[in-house]
């Protein structure tokens, strides 16, 4: 079945020219010129993957993305001017998964649509698979990471985690004590030579840090070695 995508911009000729290239490769497309409307076209049926302009009347990207984050971990992409590099900081921190600055190249976002539709693929829990947990479960300390449910407890609480959030916890969990370079969580979160800026990296750890510190305030299993990387710590 063909992945849907849901297009959000108030700019009209933005959502036909991408709508037009993103059905010629094989994606369905729902076309939103603000985020209102898109709100509540999203919740009432979800796509598989959001892209979403920051700046918009009646309700801005920013906003969109807020109130979807807090009914479900949605791949979400923002589209961005070169002036919006503090919405794009604080639309990172909030859960997005990635952001492309205008004027973009379509291939690049198609690019960028597939990768993150495959990185979400990988982490879909399977309705088939047993209750009790497998073996790739990743237990580190107080962490448990269950990949094929993408599912993440510490000390047995649940901890909602984007695609991205997850790939990037899952990379530093797998190899406890060794410190990740930003260009190999990248490779881990964003394949097939995507490129994405240190900023994006460095955005998503604060929001992982900061998500789990909402369930246990002395969360630091996350270190920063400076001028070389990040490390998970088990404790």
């Amino acid at each position: 079945m063909s992945a849907s995508i849901a297009l959000v911009d108030d700019d009209r000729n933005i959502l036909s020219s991408l709508s037009i290239a993103l059905i010629a490769e094989g994606f369905l497309t729902r076309l939103y010129p603000d985020g209102q409307a898109a709100l509540k076209a999203i919740t009432e049926n979800p796509p598989d993957l959001v892209v979403c302009d920051i700046k918009m009347p009646n309700l801005d990207g920013i906003e969109l993305l807020r109130r979807l984050r807090e009914r479900s971990s949605l791949p979400f992409i923002f589209l961005t001017s070169k002036s919006d590099e503090l919405d794009e900081a604080l639309g990172l921190a909030m859960g997005a998964d990635d952001y492309i600055a205008k004027p973009f190249s379509q291939r690049l976002l198609i690019a960028r649509i597939r990768a993150l539709l495959r990185r979400a693929a990988l982490t879909q829990a399977s309705d088939e698979a047993p209750t009790e947990g497998t073996a790739e479960t990743i237990r580190r300390g107080r962490l448990t990471m269950d990949p094929a449910r993408h599912r993440v407890q510490w000390d047995g609480t649940d901890v909602s985690l984007t695609v991205t959030e997850f790939m990037i916890l899952e990379a530093l969990a797998l190899r406890p004590g060794i410190v990740k370079t930003r260009n190999q969580l990248m490779d881990a979160a964003y394949q097939d030579d995507i490129y994405v800026d240190d900023r994006t990296i460095d955005s998503h750890i604060k929001r992982l840090r900061r998500k789990f510190r909402d369930v246990a305030p002395d969360f630091n299993a996350i270190d920063t070695l400076y001028g070389a990387g990040y490390r998970f710590s088990e404790e």
